[in-house]
């Protein structure tokens, strides 16, 4: 599929099919696809804890707070995305510019597993609402978590819905 097509097609899930598995080969297609993601001096300050079965619900449901993201325990893959260190370039580059670039490219990652899921035939859902510290209990982390990915088929008759976006004139302005 060109990317296009792709950007048109790549929405967020909120309806997985609990009773269909995700296939090694394409997991393993979405998570080479993360790690080929550019990244500040190349550095990857990030770690995928890739959570299937039990663990997979355990880190789902300490999405689920105050009512949210109640639709995640039916995801069969929870990615779970933490902060790492810099390399020492991107370190310096980092201190001296006084940009954190790992928030950067920890997006950059999410986007590219998210879009690679998608040529995959499967959904996501970029969750930010989850509980740090259950979670990284659960996974044996000691980095703070910054993005959740539940990861799965969506369930037959999901419709793809309309994106509502900005005009372009909105956003952009060309000078």
């Amino acid at each position: 599929m060109d990317f296009a097509s792709l950007t048109l097609q790549r929405q967020s899930c909120r309806n997985f099919d609990p009773n269909r598995p995700v296939e090694e080969d394409k997991l393993l297609r979405v998570l080479e696809a993360g790690r080929m993601s550019p990244s500040a001096c190349n550095s990857q300050p990030y770690h995928i804890t890739v959570c299937t079965g039990e663990t997979a619900q355990k880190v789902a449901h300490a999405t689920m707070g105050m009512g949210m993201n109640k639709f995640a325990d039916k995801a069969p893959v929870m990615l779970v995305i933490t902060q790492e260190e810099y390399n020492a370039t991107a370190a310096i580059g980092a201190k001296v510019k006084r940009n954190d670039y790992r928030s950067i490219d920890i997006g950059i990652l999410a986007a590219t597993l998210t879009y690679q899921a998608a040529d995959e035939g499967l959904a996501t859902c970029i969750l930010g609402w989850f509980e740090d510290e259950k979670i990284r209990e659960i996974c044996g982390l000691n980095q703070p978590v910054r993005l959740v990915i539940p990861l799965g088929y969506a369930a037959e008759g999901d419709p793809l819905r309309t994106k509502k976006r900005k005009p372009l004139s909105e956003m952009t302005t060309r000078l």
